[in-house]
């Protein structure tokens, strides 16, 4: 069998013309698109700042992981950024690990490699499990949604699901609808998945932020605020941290 690694080798081909603008990059729109990982990462790392320093300084390294994948554009990073060690709520873990978080956090990482070695044995199937991921995350929300009565937190929720929704529907539309878009000169819905996703993901891991918080820091207040301009219609979000510890 050919090497993984050689030329022309994936198995994954998307809707855009390939080497249409250069001999070096095969899908142009969709590799540059990425872009937009590598500026909001570090930008969302000095936003959460804060956070990070009372709860947990490892969503540094999720944000790292977010620019590896502007950087290399790979979907397996990906399963990486979405697996949500220190944001998930001890009430939503698997009772077997009796709300043990360093048990789950354990859970979380070794499945998260196995499935990336198996991803390597059939790739075409690797964006389909990626994308699966996030049924988790979507009930979560929603049990949240309905549970609290914080307007910041059921807005955010709000936004990630719209956003996450025309993400998926560019992903998809681009997979099984190339044939159209291919006769109407359209190529880009890959590339504006791309996009839309680098915004959904610092939704998303706010959203968790809120979450977490209202179960694992009961005696700080988060207050929701959007980069550049809170009167915007749209930033990007990230929390500011507010209160003194009580005790419990």
């Amino acid at each position: 069998m050919p090497s993984i690694l050689a030329y022309q080798s994936s198995e994954v081909d998307w809707c855009e013309s390939n080497f249409q603008y250069s001999q070096l990059v095969a899908e142009f729109y969709n590799t540059f698109s990425n872009i937009s990982f590598l500026i909001f990462g570090p930008l969302m790392m000095f936003l959460m700042h804060p956070y990070a320093q009372k709860r947990s300084r490892c969503i540094y390294g999720t944000f790292v992981l977010f620019m590896i994948i502007g950087r290399c554009g790979s979907a397996m990073e990906r399963r990486w950024v979405c697996s949500p060690c220190t944001s998930t709520p001890r009430c939503y873990f698997p009772t077997f690990l009796a709300r043990n978080r360093s048990h789950f956090t354990c859970l979380v990482i070794a499945t998260t490699i196995i499935s990336t070695f198996l991803s390597f044995l059939k790739p075409t199937v690797n964006a389909y499990a990626l994308n699966s991921i996030a049924i988790h995350i979507l009930y979560i929300v929603y049990r949240e949604y309905w549970k609290t009565s914080n307007k910041e937190l059921r807005h955010l929720i709000e936004v990630s699901v719209v956003l996450w929704a025309c993400a998926m529907t560019s992903w998809i539309s681009d997979r099984f609808l190339c044939g159209f878009w291919q006769r109407i000169h359209f190529f880009y819905l890959h590339s504006i998945w791309h996009v839309l996703i680098s915004i959904t993901f610092p939704y998303g891991l706010v959203t968790m932020a809120l979450v977490d918080a209202s179960y694992e820091m009961p005696g700080q207040t988060l207050k929701v605020r959007y980069w550049p301009r809170d009167t915007w219609p749209m930033g990007l979000p990230y929390v500011e941290v507010q209160g003194d510890d009580k005790s419990c």
